[in-house]
Order: C-alpha cells, then structure tokens, then sequence
C-alpha cells in the first residue's frame, strides 16, 4: 500500500522519506547529491512487488543537514533506523547506487539479520582508500566560501542539468532541492569523507563477514571503460556476487536502464532465500 512522502526523526534529524508500493521491503540509496525522485524511473516496475522506500540522506533532497561527518556504520544505522521508525522490521533488499554501495553493504555486514539481498548499482569502488587530511574543515571552508557568493542559488540546478543529461526529474523538483545551500554543504562534507568511509568499510570487510548465502548483484555500467569494468568485477568476486553489466547505461542506471535495475531487485534469488554456499567473503579473506 502507497504510504507517500514523510519526514522521519532520526538522531533529531528530520529525514525525507517516500513509502510506496507493497510486499517485502526493498530500501533504495542514491549516490552522492542525488535525491529521492532519482529513482523515479524505477518506481513503477517495483512498487507492485515491493514496499519500497526512498530517503534523503542528511544534507541531500529534503532532509535536514547532517549533523556530524558520514561514516560507514553510521549510514549502515541511519538504514535500520529509518525501518524502525517506520515499522518495517523485517529483511529488506538494499540497493546502493555509487557510494551508497558502500553504505548498503555497510548494512549488510553489521545487520545481517535485517539483510535480505544486496544490489550493488555501479557502486563506488576504493581497493586502497586514503582518508583525506583535514576533510571536515575543508569542507566547510568551502562550502562557506561558495554559499557566500550565492552559487547555490544561481548555478545549482544548471550544474545538476549539466551533469545529468536529458534529466527526466521535474524542473520545479530539481530547482526547489538544488538552489538550496543545504545541498551544497551536504554534497561536500560527504565527499570530503569519501576516503574515510571507504576505509572503514575495508575494515569492516576483514571482521565482520556478509550472511551466509546472502544474495548479492553486482550491477555496472562499465560502457567505454575497461579498468571501470575489472574493478567492478573484482568486487563482485571478492563478495561472491553476480556480476551483470548495464549496457548502454552511464553512471545513473536507474535512469538510463530501469528495466534492468528492477530484474535484478525481482531476481528469485533476492527473494532472501538460501543462495550460493562457500562463499568468498570471510573474516581475513578480504582485503585491500
């Protein structure tokens, strides 16, 4: 049942969230500055078998800023959180698109008994990630420097049309989120916090194991990039994933290919149950 758009407190933050759709729950993550409406396309082929549910991280689409600097566990408790707070306890398939893909397995590894799948769509991939020096103040200093000439306002939608071609999100959408300065500073602490995140997920990644046969897509939209695709595909191995290119997609598969992001949601194998024995992803199996 379509429940809509809310505003959930979590940690005294008020998070966007949409509910819609029925049946077991499936949480969408969308990459860095993305929002909400970004999984638009993908909606309509979900929501008849799936209780889907879109949020904003702190800082991005309609959510309030973040109060404090991203981290891999956090974002992995923001997730169990926001189902919590919203009565759907139950295992739900996780999707990360980009460095959301660290938070969903992120998920998976510290909640194993709320994971019921795992998608991983193009997401961001560190093999030997360096946590930046000074990322918070730099962040800041910038984000202070660039709000106070008034970018936001008068760049920020052109910037997100620029990036996202033929966009298919609604103009009065796209201006109400991105001429905000929220987003801005939001879009910049996090990737600020990109190598930090990344590293702890590597930690993650030798100590706390994946569940046993848990169901996992690796979906990528490697299309003119060799390394791109071999770095996808090493991920998919270290995880014991199922590896599948999007092809012809850019970074926004949801976008580009939702007929192929909703297949491998819907795939039996995401349905939870039992999957492949032995897999690779063991305590001091996985490293950088």
């Amino acid at each position: 049942m379509t429940r809509g758009p809310a505003f959930v407190r979590i940690d005294g933050v008020a998070h966007h969230v949409v509910v819609e759709g029925a049946g077991p729950v499936c949480v969408l993550g969308a990459g860095l500055a993305m929002s909400w409406f970004d999984w638009d396309p993908v909606v309509p082929l979900l929501a008849p078998h799936r209780t889907l549910v879109r949020f904003d991280r702190p800082g991005h689409g309609l959510s309030q800023p973040a109060p404090a600097p991203p981290t891999a566990a956090g974002e992995a408790h923001r997730i169990a959180a926001l189902l919590d707070a919203l009565g759907l306890p139950g295992p739900a398939t996780v999707v990360g698109h980009s460095i959301a893909g660290f938070h969903a397995e992120a998920f998976a590894r510290l909640h194993p008994d709320r994971t019921a799948a795992l998608v991983l769509l193009d997401a961001s991939v560190e093999e030997h990630p360096r946590p930046g020096p000074f990322p918070g103040t730099v962040s800041r200093v910038l984000g202070d420097l660039l709000c106070a000439a008034g970018l936001p306002a008068a760049l920020g939608p052109a910037a997100r049309r620029a990036v996202v071609r033929h966009d298919p999100a609604p103009a009065d959408l796209v201006r109400r989120v991105y001429r905000t300065s929220r987003v801005l500073r939001g879009a910049l602490l996090e990737n600020a916090h990109y190598g930090a995140v990344a590293a702890e997920l590597l930690a993650l990644r030798a100590t706390r194991p994946l569940p046993p046969g848990l169901p996992i897509t690796v979906l990528a939209a490697p299309e003119g990039s060799a390394r791109w695709e071999r770095r996808q595909r090493e991920l998919a191995r270290r995880l014991g994933a199922r590896y599948e290119a999007a092809v012809p997609s850019g970074h926004l598969v949801m976008k580009d290919r939702p007929e192929t992001v909703a297949r491998a949601v819907l795939s039996p194998g995401h349905l939870g149950h039992p999957g492949r024995p032995g897999r690779p992803d063991r305590p001091g199996q996985e490293g950088a």
